[in-house]
């Protein structure tokens, strides 16, 4: 059994990047942009609607406020203010989600502070601090391995460990920065290989090809991937056919 998970509201306004309504149909999780790096309220009001309608578990995608790069630049941000800022986003995305019949289930930083708290202890407890500070004890979904997950640990919250079908793994089992080769996989076929492997706890190969085992009890596709919502189903039927339960952890 494994989670899907995407990301999505990935717009802002009238500007949109991710088919959330196509991907709603394949995953069963979905961490939405909560209007720091993407989203803006009228997104994040849809886009929980859909997912409730769609039976989809709803996610606070939080991250360093960064509009213009995307939230993949890194910042260095104060402790108590990162805190401050992971609690406003994750009530701002409870309040849409319970107007549509739903609520936020578990929480996923996002991009550069995604990889920030795989290493950055200070950055991680701050993450951790913020959700605690939103008031509930929610699953943090996050590297294996990661200072964040050892906080949310600490902390008492669940943590949830995710692999990527779509990103290049360095042979520690850390992602392969955007800037280098190798870090995102665009070949459908691979993608859905690797899939496979990671669900069925096979190996799967890391950017220098040694072989790299990935514990995962969810699988992540990027909703700004290259025709992602095909992807995503692609890699639902694989998973289904194989005898794999697609389910959401939550």
């Amino acid at each position: 059994m494994i989670d899907l998970n995407a990301d999505l509201g990935e717009g802002f306004g009238r500007w949109q990047l991710t088919d959330d309504d196509a991907l709603l149909t394949s995953v069963t999780s979905a961490n939405i942009a909560c209007g720091f790096h993407a989203g803006d309220p009228l997104t994040m009001r849809r886009v929980c609607e859909r997912a409730a309608a769609e039976g989809v578990r709803i996610g606070a995608q939080v991250s360093y406020r960064d509009l213009a790069g995307f939230g993949r630049r890194s910042m260095d941000v104060p402790a108590a203010e990162l805190a401050a800022e992971v609690a406003y986003q994750i009530g701002a995305l409870e309040i849409f989600a319970r107007a549509a019949g739903s609520r936020v289930s578990y929480v996923k930083p996002h991009g550069a502070l995604y990889n920030r708290c795989v290493r950055d202890s200070e950055q991680a407890a701050a993450v951790v601090e913020g959700i605690r500070m939103a008031g509930t004890a929610l699953p943090v979904l996050g590297l294996p391995g990661s200072e964040l997950h050892g906080a949310a640990a600490a902390a008492g919250l669940p943590v949830v460990d995710e692999a990527f079908a779509d990103r290049g793994y360095r042979p520690d089992g850390t992602l392969v920065p955007r800037t280098e080769a190798g870090a995102v996989l665009t070949d459908p076929g691979q993608v859905l290989a690797r899939s496979l492997a990671i669900a069925e706890g096979k190996d799967v190969a890391a950017v220098d090809g040694g072989p790299l085992r990935l514990r995962a009890r969810s699988l992540c596709v990027h909703g700004d991937t290259p025709d992602a919502a095909r992807l995503a189903r692609r890699i639902r039927d694989e998973l289904t056919g194989a005898g794999i339960t697609v389910r959401a952890f939550t």
